[in-house]
């Protein structure tokens, strides 16, 4: 009796002492460690080595299992979305819509409802969010994958992700790491980019990743500055893991490995899927055990892998009581609601003339446009959602995820119009000479366009991934011409990855009403309604410039490399240094009521100087702290209820060198009509410090920061000076 109690218990203390170290990488560390030291040479590689491609595991990467220290088949699975393949799973709204809400508390609900549904599966790995590509070209394929076109909104947005991850007990991997801009040619070519913009702009969402104790970190395919980024030194060793202090493990994307040692010493943890699309180009594996027998490669190095590996999982918690592996569980619960919340406070209002919306119970409504009904796209009827029939939702890709249902454009204003007594009249169709008919006695036209994209191993409409024009698709400006010729009230709704030029379209005098849907997904027409009619006000702002012409953006997709000889100058900090006039500005976005601003003030100032903090998981600890704190009175003047995202922007010292102004902080305040609340902004060190290329340190200038608050990029409504000696 005694020796099986005593069984029992030695069996029992790992688990305990492992279930404590959760949420503490130190502990969690130590937990690895121990289990390092049970382990042979053959059962560390496995762990380190994916099974292969379709080479007989449950998910798209697969490890084996290690019984000695129970470790189990590690089961890492897309999306950024939701569970990829998973058949009774949501599919939550894209990045790019969920950063369109500004919405912290949304967003994080959003990363913990997919962590709940990929843990409800046995999904180890989760394989997102995807805040890099950071957008700088418009037209780049993945763009909606991530939260938006500014480091700040990416690393805010990508915070909120993780920790909703980390609530989940679910791993997050942040990708794609590191200037991986594009589709085309992103397995070949080398993105090259000075060390100052890499920090300002491209590693910033990757710093914050880190800071909420992000699991893993995918390298990209591209190589940077001549070296392929999964076997980057500078970028795994010296900047994730020594200036981030990331102490989870780097893995590939999918067959973006090129050696055996040289990755290995770079910095490189994990290989997926552990070969290439058909079976061949085994890296590690048996070739990285030969290597260590050579000694071409130290056990110390894959010690070091496989305790990183170890750390997240134990620091995730799944090592007690994980489910398991399940893609075709029941997970969905009311998640449902989330989409619909992001989905509608994603959508931004950016035309509103005579008042034409909210709508008001109309006679009459004509629907035009094969976005307006569900369509294969909807209907799961494209291979990862690789194409553009019908209403929209996302893009295409690895980034996606079954529709469990879609409600589209159609379904919902019928629905509604059925309780109001409104007729509804639909031409599902893109051909101007199809909407004659339904026109005829409409109070209102809703015309519906698109424009979309995705990854490049799919071709949809012969855009290869990245969008051939920032045009809408299916001569979207001749439909909307011949409906606003035959109609007085048109409204336009927008279903699109990214920035689309609008002037054809605003040229229409009867044009009244443009409304910016982004990529709802399954919630799509009810998200629409519920702005359409009022019952929220909208409340999106734009996390992107829309320009009036393509070439104002001054950046394209390039045939070969790309030097980034645009530096920190993107988005709306390349319009704001040219004096580039946008269509509408990044954080733009109406309501239903007005906003007024009154009362900034700001208390306390950092003092310049470098970052001098110990390193902490997203680097030097003082750069998280809180050196000043601006503040600000909004007010809903107008009359029915609202929520407006109160911006913050930092004019850096002239000295700095840097754009005009940069996002800093905002605040998303929901006030009932004639209300007042306080918007808060928390300015970190890190918000007022540039990098530094020669000391290789964060650094706040010494001088004058303009401080300016207001509804959008340009948008400005109050001002202030902070001084820092």
């Amino acid at each position: 009796m005694r020796s099986h109690f005593l069984a029992t218990l030695a069996a029992a203390v790992p688990a305990v002492l492992a279930q404590a170290a959760a949420g503490d990488w130190d502990a969690s560390y130590e937990s690895a460690d121990a289990a390092v030291a049970k382990l042979s040479l053959s059962d560390k590689i496995q762990i380190v080595t994916g099974i292969g491609w379709n080479a007989g595991g449950p998910c798209v990467g697969n490890t084996a299992a290690v019984s000695s220290i129970g470790y189990p088949q590690l089961c890492l699975q897309d999306s950024p979305l939701g569970v990829r393949y998973g058949t009774s799973v949501t599919a939550f709204t894209p990045g790019i819509q969920a950063g369109a809400t500004w919405d912290r508390t949304l967003i994080k609900q959003r990363g913990q409802y997919i962590g709940e549904e990929a843990k409800g599966c046995g999904v180890h790995v989760m394989l997102g969010p995807a805040p890099g590509g950071l957008g700088k070209i418009p037209n780049g394929g993945r763009n909606w994958e991530g939260f938006g076109a500014d480091p700040y909104l990416q690393g805010v947005a990508t915070e909120e992700t993780v920790a909703g991850f980390v609530a989940a007990g679910v791993q997050p991997t942040v990708k794609h790491y590191i200037v991986n801009e594009q589709e085309l040619n992103r397995e070949t070519m080398s993105s090259n980019v000075d060390d100052r913009t890499l920090h300002e702009l491209y590693l910033w969402p990757f710093a914050s990743a880190v800071h909420a104790n992000v699991a893993s970190i995918m390298c990209s395919y591209n190589k940077i500055n001549g070296t392929w980024a999964c076997e980057n030194d500078r970028v795994l060793n010296q900047i994730a893991k020594e200036e981030l202090g990331f102490r989870g493990y780097v893995m590939t994307d999918w067959n973006a490995q090129h050696t055996t040692v040289e990755s290995a010493v770079a910095g490189l943890d994990m290989t997926m899927p552990g070969s290439d699309y058909d079976g061949g180009s085994v890296w590690w594996g048996p070739a990285l055990q030969q290597a260590v027998s050579s000694g071409s490669m130290s056990q110390d190095r894959v010690d070091d892998m496989v305790r990183r590996v170890l750390t997240s999982w134990y620091y995730y918690g799944q090592d007690q009581g994980y489910p398991p592996i399940n893609i075709d569980a029941s997970v969905q619960a009311d998640h449902k609601d989330n989409v619909r919340a992001v989905a509608r406070d994603g959508i931004v209002l950016l035309k509103n003339d005579d008042a034409v919306l909210p709508l008001q119970k109309p006679g009459k409504i004509a629907l035009v446009g094969s976005a307006a009904a569900a369509g294969n796209h909807a209907s799961n009827n494209c291979a990862d959602r690789g194409c553009n029939e019908g209403a929209l939702g996302m893009g295409w890709g690895s980034g996606t995820a079954d529709y469990p249902y879609f409600v589209s454009p159609e379904d919902a204003i019928t629905t509604r119009a059925q309780a109001d007594g409104t007729q509804v009249s639909t031409a599902a169709s893109d051909s101007p000479g199809s909407v004659g008919s339904v026109l005829s006695g409409a109070d209102v036209a809703i015309v519906f366009i698109t424009a979309d994209s995705g990854e490049g191993y799919i071709t949809v409409e012969n855009n290869v991934g990245d969008r051939i024009s920032l045009d809408p698709w299916h001569g979207g400006n001749e439909l909307v011409a011949a409906v606003a010729d035959a109609a007085d009230n048109v409204i336009v709704v927008v279903h699109s990855v990214g920035p689309v030029v609008l002037e054809s379209v605003l040229s229409n005098p009867s044009v009244k009403a443009v409304v910016w849907a982004g990529l709802p997904s399954q919630e799509n027409g009810n998200a629409l309604v519920d702005v359409l009619y009022g019952d929220v006000s909208p409340s999106g702002k734009l996390p992107y410039t829309i320009a009036k012409a393509e070439a104002d953006y001054g950046t394209k997709v390039v045939q070969g490399n790309d030097d980034y000889s645009e530096g920190l100058f993107i988005d709306y900090r390349h319009f704001d240094a040219e004096e580039i006039e946008p269509r509408y500005e990044f954080g733009f976005g109406l309501s239903y009521t007005t906003f007024d601003y009154a009362d900034l003030a700001i208390d306390g100032a950092p003092t310049s100087g470098p970052a001098t903090g110990d390193i902490i998981p997203g680097g030097r600890a003082d750069l998280w702290e809180t050196v000043a704190t601006a503040m600000a009175t909004i007010t809903n003047s107008g009359e029915v209820a609202g929520a407006e995202v109160a911006q913050l922007y930092v004019g850096f010292p002239e000295s700095a060198g840097t754009p005009p102004r940069q996002l800093r902080g905002f605040s998303k305040l929901p006030l009932e009509a004639g209300a007042s609340d306080t918007a808060t902004f928390a300015l970190r060190r890190r918000d007022l410090s540039i990098w530094d290329v020669a000391a290789q340190e964060w650094v706040v200038p010494a001088g004058e920061f303009n401080v300016t608050v207001g509804a959008s990029s340009r948008d400005l409504r109050l001002a202030a000076t902070l001084t820092v000696a």
